[in-house]
């Protein structure tokens, strides 16, 4: 397998290609990637989405990148909801189950999807970042399986700390996810 730098340095020529906006294969299907690492590399991949961000969005671009943050749209959406403050009370108080169960009542895919559909305007893809963070209030694969309502024709590369064989996911090579087939991985 190849190191997790060359990988990385094969992400910006592939968005750069005229197939990578259009849709891939014979019926164009939907442009869903996901570009799985290890673990242990995700700070060094959080700082290569950044310097990603960097390298499209500026005036002249021909694409305008969105980092789409799940843990932070988590903290936003309980800001929204006016919970945001009382979370670390909750966990104290009542421990993590209570935590999680709170959580996961409002961490709802619609939500964060309506998010991402307000800030999606005048974007030509997306990046979603934060799948290990937000793990388990919210998991990839009920993004995934809900992403194609909120975007038609944009493409999405999803940053996932963990392994992803073209039929299901494993978060940080442990935890199987649902079976997700409709993404392609972005480098093999």
């Amino acid at each position: 397998m190849e190191n997790i730098y060359s990988r990385l340095e094969k992400i910006i020529p592939k968005m750069k290609e005229d197939k990578f906006l259009q849709g891939r294969g014979l019926g164009n299907e939907i442009s869903f990637y996901i570009f799985d690492y290890e673990p242990e590399y995700e700070l060094l991949v959080r700082d290569y989405v950044q310097y990603i961000q960097k390298e499209f969005n500026y005036e002249d671009s021909d694409r305008k990148v969105l980092v789409f943050d799940l843990y932070d749209t988590l903290l936003e959406i309980a800001e929204d909801k006016g919970i945001y403050k009382r979370i670390f009370e909750l966990e104290e108080r009542q421990g993590k189950d209570a935590l999680f169960k709170a959580m996961t009542t409002f961490a709802q895919p619609k939500i964060f999807l309506d998010k991402l559909s307000e800030k999606l305007q005048g974007y030509d893809v997306i990046l979603i970042t934060g799948v290990g963070k937000v793990y388990p209030f919210i998991r990839s694969h009920n993004i995934l399986n809900n992403l194609q309502e909120v975007v038609d024709q944009t493409p999405v590369i999803m940053f996932f700390p963990g392994q992803y064989d073209g039929l299901s996911l494993r978060l940080f090579n442990k935890f199987q996810d649902d079976n997700y087939y409709r993404a392609f991985r972005l480098v093999d």
